[in-house]
Formats: C-alpha cells, sequence, structure tokens
C-alpha cells in the first residue's frame, strides 16, 4: 500500500481484488472532498455497485441511493440515477487532466448537479478536462480497479465492499 501523507484526505475503497487508496484533493476541490469523506463516514458507500464500467474509460459507482442492494434486487433500469440525501455539489472545475486514475465527480447535464457519484478514470480521458470535477488520484491499487467487472451495468456488477477515510482506520 502507498504511503499515506494525509490520513484525513485519504480514502481506501476495498474492492473485491483488494485496496485501491485515493488521495483526496481538498485543495483544489473542497466541497467534492468533502462529500466523499462525509458519505463514507456515514457507511453510505459501503456495498455500492460499479454500475457504468467502460472498458478503456472509466469505473463509474457512488449510487448510494439504489447502487446498494442485493443482487436479486439490484434494479438495472435505475442504477446510476440516484445520489445521496444530500444538496447537489457546484462544479469545482480545475486546470487539473483527468489522467489515469483520477477522480472524477459524475453529474447530469448540469455541471452543478454532482453529488455522490464518481469515477475513477482508466486511461487519460483529457477530454473531460474542464467539464467533470476531479478531486482525487489513486496512489495505491490502480490494479484492482483495472479488474473491475465491465458493464452498463454488469449482470452482477463489482461492488465497492467497504470506503473508509484512512484517518478512521
Amino acid at each position: 500500500m502507498a504511503e499515506i501523507k494525509d490520513p484525513e484526505n485519504t480514502v481506501i475503497i476495498e474492492l473485491k481484488d483488494g485496496s485501491v487508496v485515493i488521495e483526496l484533493l481538498p485543495d483544489v476541490a473542497p466541497q467534492h472532498s468533502e462529500r466523499m469523506k462525509e458519505l463514507a463516514r456515514a457507511g453510505k458507500y459501503d456495498n455500492v455497485a460499479f454500475h457504468r464500467v467502460i472498458d478503456g474509460f472509466m469505473a463509474q459507482t457512488g449510487d448510494v441511493e439504489h447502487g446498494n442492494m442485493e443482487a436479486a434486487s439490484f434494479n438495472l433500469r435505475r442504477a446510476g440515477t440516484g445520489g445521496s440525501d444530500l444538496p447537489d455539489l457546484p462544479a469545482e472545475f480545475s486546470r487539473l487532466p483527468h489522467d489515469r486514475g483520477t477522480l472524477g465527480a459524475a453529474r447530469s447535464q448540469n455541471p452543478n448537479s454532482a453529488n455522490s457519484q464518481f469515477f475513477i478514470n482508466f486511461k487519460d480521458n483529457h477530454f473531460l478536462n474542464g467539464q467533470y470535477t476531479v478531486y482525487g488520484r489513486v496512489i495505491s491499487g490502480m490494479e484492482h480497479v483495472d479488474r473491475i467487472l465491465r458493464g452498463e451495468p454488469a449482470a452482477n456488477p463489482d461492488r465497492m465492499i467497504s470506503v473508509k477515510v484512512a484517518a478512521d482506520v
């Protein structure tokens, strides 16, 4: 595992293949970083499915409204349409590029509609620059992200087993 320099702004996501360590960027996107920590501390991301995973592009998760249902009741039509019970966040666009391993805030067509959903880029996706908030980067465990089951969503999608703020572990 990577050296964690700022435990309060580091998130550890447990996947089926191992831990993914994400360094949040509160200096760049303070509201998005804070939201991720708030939802992680409340256990809202635990067992949430990766509902949109596109090979050569990204893995999207974080639908805390619909994404943590058991496989038998997982609603494929509604996956990815929900957020949290917290208000949407304003865009925090920056000059940071959407490089491989960066964390981006998923949103609707409205730039100020990000809530709980996020994606991890499988490769450099610079066409997203300036259109989606970058608020973290994988510092360890990208090989586990690369093994997430592909699909929109997959019939039995991979899930985030747990998401914790490193300061709390």
